[in-house]
């Protein structure tokens, strides 16, 4: 019987374990769905198995334009192994059209093209509903540094512009989406780098055509079948067979 992994940490949507190698983690991809701070939670089935095969395309694109990031190589339907970072508490959101919170502070239609990306912060604290924060409060708590800021920005722009034109490409408009930060020592060197995940989890998608909603909004809101969206996400992205109707995970291991 092989030996029991030893549990690292729990969220949401993912486990991660004790890795293979020194330094790695097995980062297991759930089939559990929560919004609203996780006041609405469902398990949908396959949403781990299409996350897990998006990320790894996402971050691999990102290591083929020099962006660094904490994936090494997908194990199996479910799993990766990662590199093991110091997540810097905070979620770092990319705006580039008006949507959700942004939509309802400002009073703007969703939708609304914005006139350049923005950046903003929230602090990484489930019981505080992941509150927006400022540079200033970053920096004063230690959160980050200003250069470690600065560097995370130029980051998060690098993602965006890799990201908004792969699904430009396959006619999906890139709404915003967040990533985390991780902190990686090479020697006495300090850098930064991405991880966590990137998926329709973590990003709002709309057609650019029709507007439907292929992302997590899916869920929020009641519009339809999560599975599906995700689905149709990975097969424009040449992932999946283009005539699959459901999920067979044959299909993308």
């Amino acid at each position: 019987m092989a030996p029991r992994r030893k549990k690292i940490y729990e969220g949401k949507a993912k486990i991660l374990y004790e890795g293979t190698e020194p330094g790695t983690l097995v980062q297991y991809f759930k089939d559990d769905a929560t919004a609203f701070n996780a006041q609405k939670k469902a398990v949908i089935e396959g949403k781990g198995v299409l996350n897990n095969r998006l990320s790894e395309f996402f971050m691999n694109g990102l290591t083929n334009i020099g962006v660094p990031n904490h994936f090494i190589r997908r194990i199996n339907m479910r799993e990766q192994l990662i590199r093991q970072v110091e997540i810097v508490p905070l979620e770092v959101i990319v705006r580039n059209f008006a949507a959700g919170s942004l939509s309802k502070r400002l009073g703007l239609e969703e939708g609304t093209l914005l006139p350049r990306p923005i950046v903003e912060y929230s602090f990484k604290n489930d019981e505080l509903g992941d509150p927006m924060v400022s540079e200033e409060y970053i920096i004063a708590f230690g959160w980050a540094t200003q250069q470690d800021l600065d560097d995370i920005v130029s980051l998060a722009l690098r993602v965006n512009d890799f990201l908004s034109g792969v699904f430009y490409g396959v006619g999906i408009k890139l709404i915003d989406f967040k990533i985390e930060i991780g902190r990686v020592w090479d020697n006495d060197f300090m850098r930064l780098i991405v991880a966590d995940e990137i998926s329709p989890d973590s990003c709002r998608l709309w057609d650019m055509k029709t507007n439907q909603k292929l992302d997590k909004d899916v869920f929020r809101r009641d519009l339809g079948n999560l599975t599906d969206a995700y689905t149709e996400v990975a097969r424009r992205l040449g992932l999946m067979p283009a005539n699959t109707t459901s999920l067979k995970p044959t299909a993308i291991n």
